[in-house]
């Protein structure tokens, strides 16, 4: 199974580049990254947080990338705190996400003492961990759009919707993701997850996404999924 994983590592890092959409497996953020080495440590990361998975029982589906998470943690709905440790009050341990590796920043210090911290990845990962009292390996997370689409005006440290076009491009990837997993249960989080498995014929449990005033509709919903 690892070299699975690998392999489709490789397939999201070698995808075609699409406008407005950052590969953090493969691009360079040349005003963001510590190093030229940030894509390297981004795609080791996402290896080894998949790799100890493939048994896990819930695909927890969200929509893309964002700047504040995967962008520089490669890791869908993960943040550079989580990673570094500074969630560990609230119940997250760095060894929650990579057991057995240390985690690195990639994003560069100049931009936040602590790195990166995204609201919806601690709401997540608490609720999970801390809340529903899930083993770190029972659940994967992952987004029908796995790569980070940003808005061309503002730049990457932006977030935007996906286009169709883009999450037709992405399906196959999404496809690949699932044959990976043995999940007996798939949650989609938002309605433009649900859309996208929906129209791949993937049959998911539909929760609100914590954004936007949501995480206590989140919080109850994903226990009501787990718990049935």
């Amino acid at each position: 199974m690892p070299d699975r994983i690998s392999k489709f590592v490789a397939e999201l890092k070698s995808a075609p580049a699409m406008d407005d959409v950052f590969n953090p497996w493969h691009d360079v953020d040349a005003a963001h990254d510590q190093s030229s080495r940030a894509p390297m440590i981004r795609a080791r990361q996402l290896r080894h947080y998949l790799s100890p998975r493939t048994d896990a029982r819930y695909l927890l589906i969200a929509e893309a990338l964002g700047y504040q998470g995967g962008h520089f943690t490669g890791i869908a709905m993960t943040s550079e705190r989580l990673l570094l440790g500074h969630l560990a009050g609230r119940g997250i341990e760095p060894d929650h996400l990579l057991p057995g590796l240390t985690g690195r920043r990639t994003s560069s210090p100049a931009l936040n003492r602590n790195g990166f911290a995204e609201p919806t990845a601690g709401i997540v990962w608490q609720t999970a961990i801390v809340e529903l009292g899930l083993a770190p390996t029972d659940f994967v997370l992952w987004n029908v759009f796995p790569w980070h689409p940003y808005c061309p005006e503002t730049g990457m440290l932006s977030n935007r919707t996906p286009k169709t076009s883009e999450l037709q491009a992405a399906a196959p990837y999404l496809q690949r993701f699932m044959k990976l997993f043995s999940a007996r249960r798939i949650i989609s989080i938002g309605r433009k997850a649900e859309a996208s498995l929906a129209a791949l014929g993937v049959e998911a449990s539909t929760v609100r996404h914590p954004a936007h005033g949501g995480a206590a509709a989140f919080r109850r919903q994903f226990s009501a999924a787990v718990n049935d």
